[in-house]
Order: structure tokens, then sequence, then C-alpha cells
């Protein structure tokens, strides 16, 4: 009955999209109207209004019993805005996920990452926080950047007040998001920096063409068009030359990065970037979970009521995180063995 309401299945680059997307495109061109036209003052304002209310398309059922709570964390222009959740069978301390939402820089916030992040705390068994990150237009890059750094940099020092082991700590986000995840990952090095990496369909190449960008522009969601726009907004003068953080793809060195998952959508422009930031993590020895989802869109973490497969996809990436920190304490805990075996030798 599906596949009769949702007409022929939609074939390209080898890969089948996702009927239960599909039809859901077909019902209300949830996937081709939302990303249409230009971003003005006017609209910007809609469309943030827009992303708050879609948050409920990923309003999984269940998940009223993650505690959150709402706080300030210190930044570097102003207070950053952050909501903490925490599952109710979560130890203390715990794991912690710092988690950036996307919206290409310039959507977003913590009302639409909310229904994804009660879904995260809930599979992963970890405390999560959410990151009120400044957007552009109004604040440009690396505004948002400096933002989320500081904000990890917050929950490191007062992991304690937040229920969390300093020593296992994620980051995380989704497109913009993922982006920030990564960049912070790379900025504060093996010593300092956090423990894995959630990517999920990351920007990693800003002002690019070609490819998946050309391949799945329209038609799918997020469009080319509207990508451009978006990048625009956030990097105004271009990625700098002397500062590709903008850009981690440019980056000269990633062999500091922790183990990452990096999650990418057959049917996403951003597709072809990210699975390349894996061959190049992979190609400096970092660690490195790599799975495409053949059938999805870009931003599928937000349809993981409407499809199943979306849904399974969000939940792997859950259950990664969990296995990240699981497998960085018992390293943690083998290291301080060898350490006190080191003392009692010399």
């Amino acid at each position: 009955m599906k596949r009769r309401l949702a007409g022929a299945p939609v074939r390209v680059d080898g890969q089948v999209l996702d009927l239960d997307l599909q039809l859901l495109n077909r019902a209300g061109q949830v996937l081709v109207s939302a990303n249409d036209g230009p971003i003005g003052e006017a609209t910007l304002a809609e469309q943030r209004r827009q992303a708050d209310l879609a948050a409920d398309l990923a309003n999984d059922s269940g998940l009223d019993d993650i505690h959150t709570r709402d706080l300030d964390l210190p930044g570097p222009d102003r207070p950053i805005a952050a909501r903490l959740y925490v599952p109710p069978a979560a130890p203390e301390p715990s794991g912690l996920l710092v988690y950036y939402h996307g919206g290409g820089f310039v959507l977003g916030s913590l009302a639409s990452t909310d229904p994804l992040c009660r879904l995260i705390a809930a599979q992963s068994g970890l405390r999560v926080l959410s990151v009120d990150y400044r957007l552009a237009p109004e604040h440009p890059y690396p505004a948002g950047l400096e933002d989320a750094i500081a904000a990890f940099r917050c929950a490191r020092s007062q992991a304690a007040s937040l229920g969390a082991d300093p020593e296992l700590l994620a980051v995380g986000g989704d497109s913009a998001g993922g982006n920030l995840a990564l960049v912070v990952a790379h900025q504060e090095g093996a010593t300092e920096g956090p423990a894995f990496v959630l990517a999920l369909y990351p920007v990693t190449d800003a002002e690019r063409g070609g490819g998946s960008r050309e391949l799945f522009g329209t038609g799918f969601g997020l469009t080319a068009e509207f990508l451009a726009q978006l990048e625009r907004l956030y990097l105004p003068n271009g990625v700098p030359s002397d500062d590709v953080r903008g850009a981690i793809l440019r980056a000269e060195d990633l062999s500091g990065m922790p183990p990452v998952y990096l999650a990418t959508a057959g049917f996403d422009p951003l597709r072809d970037e990210g699975e390349e930031l894996v061959d190049r993590l992979r190609a400096s020895g970092v660690p490195v979970v790599a799975r495409r989802f053949a059938g999805l869109v870009h931003g599928y973490a937000s349809f993981t009521a409407a499809s199943a497969a979306a849904r399974d996809a969000t939940l792997d990436a859950a259950s990664a995180v969990r296995t990240g920190l699981v497998l960085a304490r018992t390293a943690n805990q083998v290291g301080r063995r060898s350490t006190e075996r080191g003392t009692r030798l010399f």
C-alpha cells in the first residue's frame, strides 16, 4: 500500500530512496519545499520558527522520563544557553555527549534538537548537553565555533556539576553541528580534547560544487542553492586562507583526532565530502566507524518518527557513542594499571 501511494521507487547513483521518506515527501512535499527560496531578514525569522516546529516530526513517544535542566555556560561574548539531558538509569558520574545542533550555522536551537537529544540520551544511557551556539548572519564565523569550543571546555572543567566523568566526554552534532564537533575535537587535541566524536552527515568543505552536491542538489530536502546561501551567511568572506577551521577537510594534519563515528546519507548533497573526510582520517591513523545509510536524506535524524530506517540509523549513532566511551573507559583503566605497575617496578 505504501508503494502504491508513494509511486515508483526513486533510484539515483545505485541507491533507492527510503519508502517512508518518499511517501512523506509525496504526502506533504516535506523534503522539497522546506529549503526553497532566498533567505531574507523576514523569512529567516519564519524559517527559524518552522525549524523549531518541525522538531515534532521526530518526537518519539516514551521519552518524557528523560530529566532536563536548562543552564547557562560562560561564553566568549555572552552566556551560552544549554540543556542537560539525564536518562533515568544514568549513573553518576557517567559519560557526557556535548551536542551541537544542525541548521547550516543559521537555523536551529535547543528546541529544534530537543527530540533528537532525548532519543540519543535514552538509547546511549549517557548524559547529553545540548549547546545553543550563536548563529549567522547576526554572528558569522567564527562566533558559533568559539561558542562550541567554550561549551566543551566548560563541560570539561565543570564535569562534576554536570554529573559527568571528565575523562568520558564526547562531542557530537548533525550537519553544521557535526562540523563543529569535528573542529572542536581537532582543535582541542589528544590531551585536552574529547574521547569520541559523533558526526551525522557533517559539512566538511564549504564552497565546493559537483559530485553529490550536484547529483542530489534538488528534490531531496537540502538543496545545493540553499546550502550555498547558508555557507555565504556563515562565511561571508569565504574560508580564510590562514584559518581552515570552517572547512575541516582542508586541515593539513588530522592525526591527533580521537575515534570518530561519521555517518552519511545516500541522497545528501554533503555525502561526498563526509566520506572524503573519512578517507583522510583513516590515512592519518584515526580510528573511524563510517556508515552510509544509502536510502536516507540529509537531516534523517529529524525524521525518526516517520521513517523506521531513519530511526534505526539514529539509534545506531547513539549506540556508537556509548560503545566509544566504554572503550575509552577501558583504555583509561588499562593505562592507569600500567602506570601503577611501572611505578612499583621502578
